[in-house]
């Protein structure tokens, strides 16, 4: 198998490795890689050697955990999948690769575009904002960062009833945001951002943000335009790679005062009712997501701005480092690019 394997910072490969296709173990399954995305803030931070990167093993390693590929060979017990399967997976880059049938990986149903499948991922961690945010249909949402991860919560919030509000520090972004069903947008440092939010949320305030930006001054945006007894629900890794703090990141004027929820978008949400063994674990909840592309109602492929071979993903990795604005939604091709 062809894969990308980071040595160090910045130091980017591409090789090849053995792979055993033809001994496959009973429950397990040959899957030949047909497209896979970059994720640039977690991949870039990685690449860049970045602290705190959750579960990043020492180097050498993988990069990447976006894959869509095409199932090939079969073991002799394998249920959930047939040759021929188009399934989704956290794998990493990579041409191909072995793996057992109960690992997270999915079917994709017939109908979605590849490009929009292979956020599958992506889009069910945007979605686990809402869940472990306690979110209620018809609730204002503010989404500060608009990267794949924001565009993401930005349609889903929309597929789910919320009124989205993204909150991003890029006009084109903004745009983009538009097009995934925001309903408004504002720049993060508009001067009357606290005036507009009031008249858009016709008093009500901000119910939940959902924090996918990593910088300090983001997570201060969202702590401060929460409504008094609000929610912020954090997926982002604040202050990676900051300089030490200017400010009370508990200050009393936006966390006591305002009686503030501040929720870590990490593991299962509580549950009313108790829980059925299984029920909505995490590939059904992959599966859940599938069914809003096939209907439409989610459609990230809007935002695919780079298509590259996979020879090319040094190069892509690089771009993300020097924080291309131009850069949001990178698929990378293990066949032909189109």
């Amino acid at each position: 198998m062809i894969l990308p394997i980071l040595h160090g910072p910045r130091d980017l490969r591409i090789e090849e490795l053995p792979l055993d296709t033809d001994n496959l173990k009973p429950e397990e399954i040959w899957v030949e890689t047909e497209i896979s995305a970059l994720k640039i803030g977690t991949d870039r931070g990685n690449y860049e050697g970045a602290e705190q990167v959750p579960g990043a093993p020492d180097y050498p390693r993988w990069v990447g955990d976006s894959n869509l590929g095409i199932v090939r060979g079969i073991g002799e017990a394998v249920e959930r999948f047939c040759v021929g399967d188009r399934v989704l997976s956290l794998l990493p880059h990579q041409s191909d690769y072995v793996a057992d049938e109960n690992s997270r990986i999915v079917k994709v149903p017939d109908g979605i575009h590849p490009e929009d499948a292979v956020y599958g991922n992506l889009y069910t961690l945007s979605a686990h904002c809402y869940w472990k945010g306690h979110f209620r249909p018809g609730e204002n949402v503010a989404i500060v960062g608009l990267g794949v991860l924001g565009m993401g919560a930005v349609a889903v919030g929309t597929a789910f009833g919320a009124r989205v509000i993204g909150i991003g520090n890029n006009e084109t972004r903004l745009e983009m945001a538009k097009k995934m069903g925001a309903h408004e947008t504002l720049m993060h440092n508009d001067p009357e951002l606290h005036e507009k939010l009031n008249e858009i949320t016709d008093g009500d305030g901000v119910d939940l943000v959902i924090q996918t930006a990593n910088p300090w001054p983001a997570y201060r945006t969202s702590c401060q335009i929460a409504r008094k007894n609000g929610r912020v629900a954090i997926v982002s890794l604040p202050g990676r790679g900051e300089p030490p703090l200017d400010f009370n990141p508990l200050d009393m004027n936006w966390f006591y005062a305002k009686g503030l929820s501040l929720i870590a978008v990490s593991g299962p949400e509580s549950y009313l009712y108790p829980a059925e063994e299984g029920h909505f674990d995490g590939n059904k909840r992959v599966a859940f997501i599938l069914k809003l592309m096939k209907e439409g109602k989610v459609e990230p492929k809007r935002l695919v701005t780079h298509r590259f071979h996979y020879t090319d993903i040094p190069q892509a990795y690089e771009m993300a480092y020097r924080r291309e604005k131009s850069m949001l939604g990178v698929i990378f091709y293990w066949k032909e690019t189109p």
